[in-house]
């Protein structure tokens, strides 16, 4: 069992406008994992049966778990669910210090919300912006209203109906240049659409970030 010392402890949810047998096939079941969980590369399938086959251990109904002490499950009835990540730890909590997979789980469960509220038609395609800029650079990448996920993480819906997620290794409303990954959801797109749609969102982000680059699957899993 890996040791949980220095493991920051956290806890993310998400509610889902879905029946919880559905959000729990939503969660298991690699075909649809693969329309909101990560972003679009090579190696997406690989990652997704690694975490969720492989690694995860089923503990009860609706809930599995993992070797660090995370675990995720489901809950609620047949017309509304919540999706609950939580991992134990004696690190220090608190806003302050950044974990990856926290903030991965906000992200990717934010995707999920959408799939099954919004339920777009077709196969997902995601551009994966990364590069180091601020908080208020990122949000700038869309007009409209964005929704705040905890301080490193919001998301909005553009105007082409688009999901956008911004991720950020500090604080969005720190004033300092950082990390930020944004991952643009995109559903039912042919190949020209989503080459135009890839084209845009560079010119759109390269004026922006510091090593800014755009990945899709056709390009090699970034470092991180």
């Amino acid at each position: 069992m890996t040791d949980q010392r220095g493991l920051k402890p956290y806890d993310v949810d998400v509610a889902v406008d879905a029946g919880r047998d559905e959000v729990w096939e939503a969660v298991t079941q690699p075909a649809v994992l693969r329309q909101w969980f990560g972003w679009d590369y090579d190696d997406l399938d690989a990652e997704i049966r690694q975490i969720f086959v492989d690694e995860a251990t089923l503990l009860a109904p609706e809930r599995m778990g993992w070797a660090d002490g995370s675990y995720l499950e489901v809950s609620g009835d047949d017309d509304r669910a919540r999706v609950r990540v939580s991992r134990e730890g004696s690190g220090p909590r608190g806003p302050e210090r950044y974990d990856a997979i926290e903030e991965g789980w906000r992200a990717f469960l934010i995707q999920l919300r959408y799939l099954l509220s919004a339920r777009p038609t077709g196969r997902r395609r995601t551009l994966y912006l990364t590069g180091e800029t601020t908080g208020r650079q990122a949000l700038g990448l869309a007009e409209g209203g964005w929704e705040r996920v905890g301080p490193r993480v919001a998301w909005t819906v553009d105007a082409e109906g688009h999901l956008v997620v911004v991720a950020g290794r500090v604080p969005l409303d720190r004033p300092e240049a950082a990390r930020m990954e944004v991952t643009v959801s995109t559903f039912g797109l042919d190949d020209a659409a989503f080459a135009g749609h890839r084209e845009e969102w560079a010119k759109r982000w390269a004026p922006l970030a510091a090593g800014a680059e755009v990945t899709t699957a056709a390009d090699p899993s970034p470092e991180n």
